[in-house]
């Protein structure tokens, strides 16, 4: 179960990078929420996602890996958004794990669900499966057709990324799209009060 007390910002039920990006998030006060803070909630993570196996159980060296790459993707979006050059440290992790194992899933037969393909591995291979599936999610969005579409949400302590679904709409979640109304109202008024 997410910490994070806000829907999923749009798009990322489709993204599963997106949604790693936004699996810590700043919330009002200062705070911070985080879906990987331990090696459980990662794999509880992981398992929503339906990149790994229910059984799994990550170490404490998976939950690290997968939390360097959540930054260095958010590093990737972020430049992506303010349209700056991206760090190349970052664009190096996400090639690492683009060709760090093959990403095409194994093909197992059982009497119940008939053929299907499933990840079978070792953990520590599992993960390096999930973050390469996820690594080519975020290589494709953020060079693909949606890329345009990226945004970081406008609420003032926000840090979530979105994918637009209306030109004026920059906020990851109605919350956040009060806050923000609310925030353009009190500066207009703030205005016609110096103004007059």
């Amino acid at each position: 179960m997410s910490k994070i007390p806000l829907p999923p910002a749009p798009g990322a039920d489709d993204h599963p990078s997106l949604a790693l990006v936004n699996s810590a998030a700043s919330l009002p006060g200062g705070r911070v929420a985080d879906d990987l803070g331990s090696p459980a909630e990662a794999t509880a993570w992981l398992v929503g996602q339906r990149l790994v196996p229910e059984e799994t159980a990550l170490l404490a060296y998976c939950q690290d890996q997968l939390t360097t790459l959540r930054g260095n993707l958010r590093a990737l979006f972020t430049a992506r958004v303010e349209g700056a050059v991206p760090a190349p440290e970052a664009l190096e992790s996400v090639n690492r794990a683009l060709v760090k194992v093959p990403s095409a899933p194994l093909l197992q037969f059982d009497a119940t669900n008939g053929l299907r393909r499933v990840a079978r591995h070792p953990v520590t291979q599992l993960v390096e499966h999930a973050m390469a599936q996820i690594a080519e999610d975020a290589a494709a969005l953020l060079t693909g057709g949606q890329a345009e579409l990226i945004a970081q949400c406008e609420a003032s302590s926000c840090d979530r990324f979105l994918l637009r679904t209306h030109a004026r709409r920059c906020w990851c979640s109605t919350r956040c799209g009060d806050r923000v109304r609310a925030a353009r109202a009190y500066a207009r008024k703030l205005e016609r009060a110096q103004a007059g």
